[in-house]
């Protein structure tokens, strides 16, 4: 795993915002505020970089590609967490 240079970290925040809010917008009443939704839009990437190769989904552009994967990842992981929050 290549060293996490302040670049990678800037882009891993924004697209964990992003990410975040959009699966907050389309799961309604599951929004944790900006930082929440930025944690949840970055934990979701991880398990979309991890879950989504393995059934053979890819986004070709490479920006394009991790918003799609980390709103993927975060709305499963909002989803998890509305069912242990019950």
């Amino acid at each position: 795993m290549p060293a996490l240079t302040m670049h990678g970290l800037l882009v891993w925040i924004i697209v964990g915002a992003v990410a975040g809010s959009l699966a907050a917008t389309l799961l309604r009443g599951f929004g944790y505020g900006l930082i929440g939704n930025t944690i949840v839009g970055i934990i979701g990437a991880v398990i979309a970089g991890w879950l989504l190769p393995r059934f053979g989904l890819t986004v070709s552009a490479a920006v394009a590609r991790s918003i799609v994967h980390a709103t993927i990842g975060a709305v499963i992981l909002l989803v998890l967490i509305g069912f242990i929050r019950r």
